[in-house]
């Protein structure tokens, strides 16, 4: 039997939101690869998924180039969540945000991630940043979530450091 998932509108958002949500995680780590190596991953059909991270599916839903504008959907491991996204920020080798547009489970009202990749002289840093808003009736569950929610997404930065690390 085919399952259609059930969509909820997010409300858009800008730059302000990582400094103005909630909650805001925000993960910098350190990799011994030049800025355009880490660029490359980023933005590659394999995005993150080749960092070990267990993604059900990413699929850009937009043409190359990419750019501001560009959409692209994400379905976590098991179909948990699955979140259809708009990048509104957009520096080609440096720096990409998106806000959420719609999301299969009705818990959010605003969410949105930052990729920062700027140059070091061992390599590169990269900085994730992930912004939410919770709905009014999941609001106690983010809260109480929240550190469990900061392990899991120390997951992210630690697995891009063991992947630059096997393939420079």
């Amino acid at each position: 039997m085919l399952h259609v998932m059930t969509w909820h509108p997010l409300q858009p958002c800008d730059e302000t939101f990582f400094e103005t949500a909630p909650y805001v995680y925000r993960y910098p780590v350190e990799l011994p690869v030049p800025p355009a190596r880490v660029w490359e991953s980023l933005t590659s059909d394999r995005a993150l998924a080749d960092w070990g991270l267990g993604l059900h599916s990413l699929t850009w839903t937009s043409a190359r180039p990419f750019g501001v504008g560009t959409t692209r959907e994400v379905v976590l491991p098991g179909k948990a969540l699955a979140i259809r996204e708009r990048f509104f920020r957009w520096e080609e080798g440096s720096r990409k945000s998106f806000y959420g547009t719609e999301v299969n489970r009705p818990l959010l009202q605003r969410f949105a991630e930052d990729y920062l990749v700027e140059q070091t002289p061992a390599g590169s840093r990269f900085t994730w940043t992930i912004a939410m808003e919770p709905t009014a009736r999941s609001s106690a569950l983010l809260r109480v979530g929240s550190p469990l929610n900061r392990l899991i997404y120390r997951a992210v930065p630690m697995r891009a450091k063991a992947y630059f690390a096997k393939n420079p």
